[in-house]
């Protein structure tokens, strides 16, 4: 096991310096082939998927495990598309960030470089492989890629598929690499290897993420879970809360900006818990609630302290009347994760005071949760997304996967 690790993290070292040389042009061009790659090889990647599926409802998996786990056309041709939206974007490597010339004529430069091997780990999404694969090799970083052994049938099928897009578009070296060996002792061998790996990024739930952080001796970027709020204020479009409301929650709640708890405004407390439980119902989502919201709502299960700090990934949601916009605001810093929290309100003094006081990665107006999310603020796809405030914070896309370097060119000065 030592050996397989320290050969593939020197593998990966030699082929960032080979990956830094490439031209923007080139890395879109692969790119493009490896979209296409992709959706030519549907019906093998999604038989191995199945493989996958199929061990998860053996092993009794949860709902909510096997609808990360689970590809299908429809999510294959995202993954493709994905891959054509990272070229398309703008090339962060070489980009100048700031630029001086200094009283002694020294022209400095800012310069955006990529980080270097990048680790990443997760668990039950697949398309996570081809998601990360895109991201790093557009910023000029290579991958490692360990997956959970519940997917491994998934991404090894997805990594096939992709090495040989590379291969015939005449590349000839390998820019990522999975770890097909499912033993758990391969993480904790990569988390050591500081000197080749420059970053770990950990994409998963809670307790995979602070394993990763107590084991690495490499920087971690990471995110522990999305507990994300939406208050409502008492000046609101009732039509456009109910529908907002019930898009975080029901769409895919197995996602990490999956809203978890609604906060409701005392003022409208009567007329609109009501109506929200009644759409609610339609999907069968469990509230549970402070005791203002059960003396409101009839059967609900009351919530207890450890519920609001709970994230649930499933169809569970537990909501609190609260005095106004102070309380809320002190509500989702307490206990919240700091991912993504919405207000849904017309008054613009609130929206902007929601926005400046709640200390999340992303702060929404009037919109669902759900779009807390690379691909739909623009970035392609995500590496994932971060709640720490050093390097990276919300969604991490191209420039998120990028330092900088200076460049410093003179002509001939000398420090006195």
């Amino acid at each position: 096991m030592k050996k397989y690790i320290k050969d593939l993290v020197k593998k990966a070292k030699e082929a960032n310096y080979k990956l830094a040389k490439l031209e923007s042009e080139r890395k879109n061009a692969i790119l493009y082939e490896m979209a296409d790659a992709l959706l030519a090889n549907k019906e093998f990647i999604l038989k191995e998927n199945a493989k996958d599926v199929k061990n998860a409802f053996k092993a009794k998996m949860a709902a909510s495990f096997i609808d990360r786990l689970t590809l299908n056309e429809k999510r294959l041709d995202e993954m493709s598309a994905s891959l054509k939206e990272i070229a398309k974007l703008a090339d962060p490597v070489g980009k100048t960030i700031s630029e001086a010339v200094r009283p002694n004529g020294l022209n400095i430069k800012k310069v955006r470089s990529p980080i270097g091997v990048i680790l990443v780990i997760y668990e039950a999404r697949p398309n996570v492989t081809s998601d990360c694969i895109g991201l790093l090799f557009k910023s000029s970083n290579v991958a490692i890629l360990r997956g959970g052994k519940d997917s491994l049938n998934s991404n090894k099928a997805i990594g096939k598929i992709l090495k040989e897009a590379i291969k015939n578009s005449g590349l000839n070296f390998t820019p990522f690499f999975i770890v097909e060996n499912p033993n758990h002792k391969a993480v904790d061998l990569l988390l050591k290897e500081n000197e080749y790996i420059d970053l770990v990024i950990p994409r998963g739930g809670e307790t995979l993420i602070r394993k990763v952080v107590k084991a690495s001796t490499i920087p971690v970027i990471k995110h522990y879970k999305g507990v994300c709020h939406i208050f409502i204020d008492s000046n609101v479009d009732t039509a456009k809360a109910l529908k907002i409301c019930v898009n975080a929650k029901v769409q895919r709640p197995s996602v990490c900006n999956a809203v978890e708890k609604i906060l409701v405004h005392k003022d409208i407390a009567k007329y609109f818990l009501p109506l929200l439980k009644n759409e609610f119902d339609k999907y069968k989502v469990k509230i549970k609630g402070d005791a203002k919201t059960c003396k409101i709502l009839k059967g609900v299960v009351r919530a207890k302290e450890e519920d609001w700090f709970a994230e649930y990934l499933d169809l569970i949601v537990t909501a609190k009347v609260v005095d106004g916009i102070e309380e809320a605001i002190s509500h989702v810093n307490f206990y919240g994760s700091h991912h993504t929290d919405s207000i849904l309100t017309r008054n613009t003094e609130n929206a902007k005071k929601f926005v400046k006081e709640v200390d999340s990665a992303c702060c929404f107006v009037n919109i669902s949760t759900r779009f807390s999310d690379g691909f739909q603020f623009g970035l392609g796809a995500e590496i994932g997304i971060s709640t720490d405030k050093l390097h990276a914070r919300g969604p991490m896309g191209l420039e998120e996967l990028t330092t900088y370097k200076w460049v410093v060119v003179g002509d001939g000065q000398i420090r006195e």
